[in-house]
């Protein structure tokens, strides 16, 4: 389970080599299709990635933890070679002449890039079910925690129906980790894009915050919020990512200029210098009482070991999801203008006239729920609205984001709420409401970290009643990701969060999966 102590030390000890690596997982994707979690496996170039990192482990010369370790990238970053679709028509077919700088830094330090993996059609969504690949499934539909709690007991005929979402937009990342078929992934995290599914699918999501990692080759939802999303099995993984990601980078000029230093975490022992957060707006409607009850025993584990733990408020909060569908599609309407059959992507064979290329283009490339953000977006910034509602909105922002320094200027070191109303909710019941409805619901309790452009981490934190993972959120300072993290690492070892039991895969290829499963947990 730990990239440091674990997978890199069988490396370098030569108990396992890198291809055998990437060969168990690539094996696993093929035994997991069911998931849909990715749209493109890049076999070979994995395989070939592989090779040369099993070179360098023979000549001694590793480049670092990373080195050989198999990972999983969001399909809305760029990757030279590698199609890059954002799981729509618009960009069927399109690949990219460079590297997004996160997949490059993976690449320079030696990780295998296994393939590109599922999302909401250009992650406008909360659920990974509105992708032109189709949706991708919880793996945790399939383990045996669920089978045995969830009602009515499965008949053959059900199985097919009975499987949860992953939550999005990031569920092909999150499920790819959940499953075993990489050690780490990368999402895109706007408005709890990382948090949301990695909740639900029982791994650690971390969105940084907003400047530390660049930007630069994730085709952007919204500038001002978009931040590369980091899903580990532990936080101390997400910790090693973090290092081998973070940094200045002259091609995203909203980057830190600071060299970042990367961190091994402390093993905490001592919370009493702590003082917790409990933000009461955060009980918000449709909490359900289970995870309000976890929340509570998450705020008593706290204060039962000495640390702070003080009710605070943040009284803007329940203005923030307005003002951020407000923003969120003003910048998606600006961002969109990019895809006009022109340059690269769909182009339409309309031929009337440039103008009725570019609308056929829009309309045969982008599914409903993009067009309906563009529309509104475009509504937004009409020069008779553009005061009333895109101005209005920056300014609740601002408020909003001053919450968060007064609580954490008044010695609140970090917060602690849920990431989510309820666990995972069964497809069937998902796709009952639109994505519009969904996604105000879903992100209620993950945007406003990203309005504010506060680090945020969602760690597991038990099984719901119905047997499918819950998780915690902790948001921290602006830049303290190291305190965020020493946090969350302290919490993971004390709820002890079962290991997920596939029982799908077994019965596909048990002998892979065990093996699997020694390399990469303790």
């Amino acid at each position: 389970k730990r990239l440091r102590s674990q997978v890199s030390a069988a490396l370098k000890e030569g108990r396992v080599t890198p291809t055998q690596l990437c060969q168990r997982c690539l094996a696993l994707i093929k035994s997991t299709k069911f998931l849909n979690a990715y749209i493109t496996v890049a076999e070979e170039t994995a395989l070939k990635q592989a090779e040369e990192s099993e070179g360098r482990y023979k000549r001694g010369q590793s480049l670092g933890i990373l080195d050989g370790i198999p990972v999983a990238v969001k399909d809305n970053f760029n990757t030279a070679g590698i199609e890059t679709t954002c799981a729509s028509n618009m960009l069927k077919g399109y690949i990219s002449p460079y590297n997004a700088t996160v997949v490059q830094k993976l690449l320079d330090q030696g990780a295998v890039l296994l393939g590109k993996t599922n999302l909401d059609e250009f992650a406008m969504g909360s659920g990974s079910t509105d992708g032109v690949f189709g949706p991708v499934r919880n793996p945790w539909s399939y383990t045996k925690q669920y089978k045995e709690k969830s009602v009515p007991k499965f008949h053959s005929e059900d199985q097919e129906s009975n499987w949860v979402i992953t939550g999005g937009s990031s569920g092909g990342s999150a499920a790819a980790v959940s499953s075993f078929t990489c050690f780490a992934a990368l999402g895109s995290d706007t408005g709890g894009s990382t948090r949301n599914p990695a909740a639900h699918c029982g791994v650690v999501g971390l969105k940084p915050t907003y400047g530390l990692i660049s930007r630069h080759g994730l085709i952007p939802l919204v500038n001002s919020m978009d931040v590369p999303g980091i899903l580990t099995r532990c936080v101390d993984d997400a910790a090693v990512l973090l290092g081998a990601l973070a940094g200045h980078d002259p091609k995203d000029s909203t980057t830190i200029q600071d060299d970042f230093k990367p961190f091994e975490l402390p093993n905490l022992t001592d919370v009493s210098e702590l003082s917790i957060g409990i933000p009461q707006e955060y009980h918000a409607p449709g909490l359900s009482s289970e995870i309000l009850a976890l929340w509570s025993k998450a705020a008593d584990l706290f204060k039962n070991a000495g640390a702070k733990v003080v009710e605070v408020s943040l009284p803007h909060t329940r203005y923030s999801i307005v003002c951020y569908h407000v923003l969120c599609t003003a910048e998606v309407a600006s961002n969109m203008a990019r895809f006009d059959g022109l340059e690269y992507g769909h182009r339409s064979a309309m031929k009337d006239s440039t103008e009725s290329m570019y609308a056929a283009t829009r309309r045969e490339g982008f599914n409903d729920v993009v067009r309906g953000r563009i529309l509104s977006g475009n509504y937004f910034l009409l020069k008779q609205n553009y005061e009333k509602y895109f101005v209005k909105a920056q300014k609740v922002r601002r408020l909003i984001a001053d919450d968060f320094v007064k609580v954490f200027r008044s010695g609140v070191d970090i917060l602690l709420t849920p990431t989510t109303l309820s666990d995972a909710a069964p497809y069937t019941e998902f796709i009952q409401e639109d994505n519009r409805t969904r996604s105000a619901q879903d992100d209620i309790l993950t945007q406003a970290a990203n309005m504010a452009g506060l680090p945020a981490i969602t760690v597991p934190t038990a099984l719901s009643e119905r047997g499918l993972p819950v998780g915690l959120q902790f948001i921290g300072r602006s830049f303290q990701e190291k305190q965020l993290l020493t946090v969350a690492k302290w919490f993971e070892k004390q709820v002890q969060f079962p290991v997920i039991q596939l029982e799908e895969v077994k019965r596909h290829d048990s002998g892979v999966f065990q093996h699997q499963k020694s390399a990469s947990f303790s």
